[in-house]
């Protein structure tokens, strides 16, 4: 009979490298002290790392840095959302950063959920989820959606006209149909900077 830590080891190192697994993908292989006590040695053996309470990664070697890579926080966020079938819509100076109006990479990650709010670190990051309205979430499209985001945070009285050409610039390339039902749902001060890319 293979043990429970032989099950969770195979299991591991068949992942593929960049990984991102949760204490509960491996519940069928025994009992939680159990897999508890696996993960914990298969830790120490380098296979994993853990990333934070009962979130692992299996590292990436890199040739170039010739040492392990751990994924982005950004794919952990992914991650637990996808686990927790939630959506998630980046936030904030975050939100600021994906779209190149910021420099500044936050050391905190904010994103607004349909699923449980919660915090979570990762070395000297941090994950924040918060719970917020069906609506905020219901913008379609990929950059419209930080648009709004990015917006808000910059504020209506805050927005430089080099920020309203990149913004200009960026939601031409966004899908007509999905940036016409963003604008719906947008404040409308954010509504109006939008409609000028149409």
């Amino acid at each position: 009979m293979t043990s429970t830590d032989d099950k969770i080891e195979q299991k591991v190192k068949s992942l593929k490298q960049g990984a991102i697994v949760f204490t509960e993908d491996f519940q069928d292989y025994g009992s939680p002290g159990a897999v508890k006590v696996a993960l914990h040695r298969i830790v120490k053996k380098g296979l994993l790392h853990n990333l934070a309470r009962g979130i692992y990664a299996k590292p990436t070697f890199s040739t170039l840095l010739n040492q392990e890579v751990l994924p982005a926080t950004e794919e952990v966020a992914k991650a637990i959302a996808k686990r927790d079938k939630a959506r998630i819509l980046p936030t904030g100076v975050y939100a600021q950063n994906m779209l190149g109006l910021s420099t500044q990479v936050p050391l905190r990650l904010v994103y607004l959920t349909d699923g449980s709010p919660r915090k979570i670190t990762i070395g000297n990051r941090t994950i924040q989820f918060k719970k917020t309205t069906p609506k905020n979430l219901a913008l379609k499209g990929e950059i419209s959606k930080l648009v709004v985001q990015a917006l808000k945070e910059i504020g209506k009285d805050n927005v430089t006209n080099h920020e309203l050409e990149t913004i200009h610039k960026l939601l031409q390339k966004e899908d007509t149909k999905d940036l016409k039902h963003d604008i719906g749902l947008a404040p409308q001060w954010i509504a109006e900077i939008m409609a000028k890319a149409l």
